[in-house]
């Protein structure tokens, strides 16, 4: 099963809207089909940006929180301080909770900062993905299986 570290861009998009990448991701983590891996830090900025821009979805977003089984996973001071060698401070704590984890993506709509960014993949070394990718991933391992 696919273990994918889901950042607050992805949790912020699938509470707003009910379709595309990010709520099917949620859709499939509460039937099971994947393993979302997260941190408390990510919670805590995706409800803020909720209450922030789209207070409307919080209800949805904590829906989510009740809903599906996510492993959390909290990176040391020590793995913070590694990664902020290659990627902004702000964003650290989340490259270092994905490595921490050990999972097979970490799945952004982060463009900017995480996304299609060499030295973060690079320096990282995961496989830093958008959600749309993430789905065509878990539909090869079941037309795999």
């Amino acid at each position: 099963m696919i273990r994918a570290f889901i950042d607050a861009s992805v949790l912020f998009a699938a509470a707003k809207s009910k379709t595309g990448a990010s709520r099917e991701i949620i859709r499939l983590a509460i039937r099971g089909e994947i393993r979302l891996v997260t941190s408390q830090l990510v919670f805590e900025e995706a409800r803020r940006n909720l209450l922030a821009k789209a207070p409307e979805a919080v209800a949805e977003f904590d829906s989510f929180l009740e809903t599906v089984s996510f492993e959390l996973v909290r990176p040391t001071r020590y793995e913070v301080e590694a990664a902020m060698e290659y990627i902004a401070a702000k964003d650290a704590p989340i490259i270092a909770a994905a490595k921490r984890a050990q999972v097979d993506f970490l799945v952004s709509l982060d463009r900017q900062h995480l996304v299609n960014v060499p030295e973060v993949e690079k320096g990282s070394g995961l496989n830093i993905i958008l959600p749309a990718k993430l789905l065509e991933q878990i539909r090869k391992q079941v037309s795999n299986d």
